[in-house]
């Protein structure tokens, strides 16, 4: 196998796989990138057998073929080398030799009958999107997903395919965020997954804003296929929970404020929060938000924000970090924020069909 290669082009693509690489693994052949050289491309593969994300570069290809080579050690030669212009060899022995300019190096690299083969769902169900769309609903929810490994069928995003929408939900038991698309769906083509967070991290690090992204549902694993990128990855299996009943049917006040200007208050204030004391208090009165965090043993801050409010007062706590999450992640001017007293769940809303519960903080 033998080809020329842009650095550029090459790096870009290593530095989407990487995500996937481990270094913690009892099979050698999974801290490698498989490289297959055929016509005028080279197709780069890794896996941890959970995701794999395949992506190909344009190249100038000498004499096609396959190999592996340690893909943490190819990436820090190729970000290193001193031209743009890379010559990749690699004998039957599987030893890579990589010039470029006055550089020579030779690394040693592992046969690709060992790499385990990506799954084909190309039979199963299809459903095609625009790729800046999902790439904007999966990033303005996936923060929501939990880490808590004792609750795994949380530990990723629900997908749902049904009565004409596209659904997706990430939730942790305190905070759940939900958005939804309209799009036709043939009866037949109605599923529901949960989709890994790993794999997620990695659709938003790899997705573009332009063309169209194709979805591949099978019984236990998906796959999302954009330009020349291949994403695979296992479902996350069990039942969601009926993350419906947790929104709340109805809320007695409806606040709209402007996303930056909370944004930027409930981050100057939460700096005065500790880890023994992590609230931030609204309180809500007429044509004003007082928000404020008191500390023991550390200080206090206030800010008040003039706003168009006229209903009954309300004060609430909440994580600040879980207010911060939607407002950073959304991209509208306002925010709605609907409550109904201190002990109920605040639903945060914006002029597209998203929306976030956050459960709230006693207040001492």
């Amino acid at each position: 196998m033998k080809l020329k290669v842009s650095r550029t082009a090459i790096l870009d693509v290593l530095q989407i796989l990487q995500g996937i690489i481990t270094t913690r693994t009892t099979l050698p052949i999974l801290a490698n990138v498989l490289l297959k050289a055929d016509k005028k491309q080279l197709w780069l593969t890794t896996t941890d057998l959970e995701v794999s994300v395949k992506c190909a570069v344009d190249a100038e290809i000498i004499k096609g073929g396959a190999s592996t080579l340690p893909a943490r050690r190819l990436m820090s030669i190729i970000r290193e080398l001193p031209a743009d212009d890379v010559e990749i060899d690699i004998d039957e022995k599987n030893t890579a030799t990589i010039k470029c300019g006055s550089s020579l190096f030779k690394i040693m690299g592992l046969s690709d009958d060992e790499f385990p083969p990506l799954p084909d769902l190309k039979d199963g169900n299809s459903y095609t999107v625009e790729q800046g769309s999902f790439k904007q609903m999966l990033g303005s929810i996936a923060y929501g997903a939990s880490t808590d490994e004792t609750r795994y069928v949380l530990n990723g995003i629900y997908l749902g395919m049904k009565a004409d929408k596209m659904t997706m939900v990430a939730t942790d038991g305190r905070r759940l965020a939900l958005i939804e698309k309209d799009m036709e769906l043939p009866k037949e083509a109605e599923a529901d997954m949960i989709i890994p967070s790993k794999a997620v991290r990695e659709l938003l690090h790899a997705l573009g804003d332009d063309g169209d992204v194709k979805i591949y549902g099978g019984k236990n694993q998906v796959a999302f296929e954009f330009g020349t990128t291949l994403v695979v990855s296992k479902l996350i299996e069990g039942a969601y929970p009926n993350y419906k009943q947790v929104i709340p049917a109805q809320s007695d006040e409806r606040v709209q404020l402007e996303r930056e200007t909370l944004l930027t208050a409930v981050k100057r204030v939460a700096l005065l929060t500790s880890d023994k004391s992590s609230s931030v208090k609204l309180a809500f009165g007429k044509n004003k938000v007082k928000i404020s965090a008191v500390t023991p043993d550390v200080g206090e801050a206030h800010e008040t924000l003039s706003i168009k409010y006229s209903g009954k007062d309300i004060a609430v706590a909440f994580n600040p970090e879980y207010l911060m999450d939607p407002l950073r992640h959304l991209t509208c001017d306002e925010v709605y924020l609907e409550l109904t007293d201190e002990l109920s769940p605040g639903v945060l809303k914006c002029d597209v069909p998203f929306l976030y519960v956050i459960m709230p903080m006693r207040i001492n």
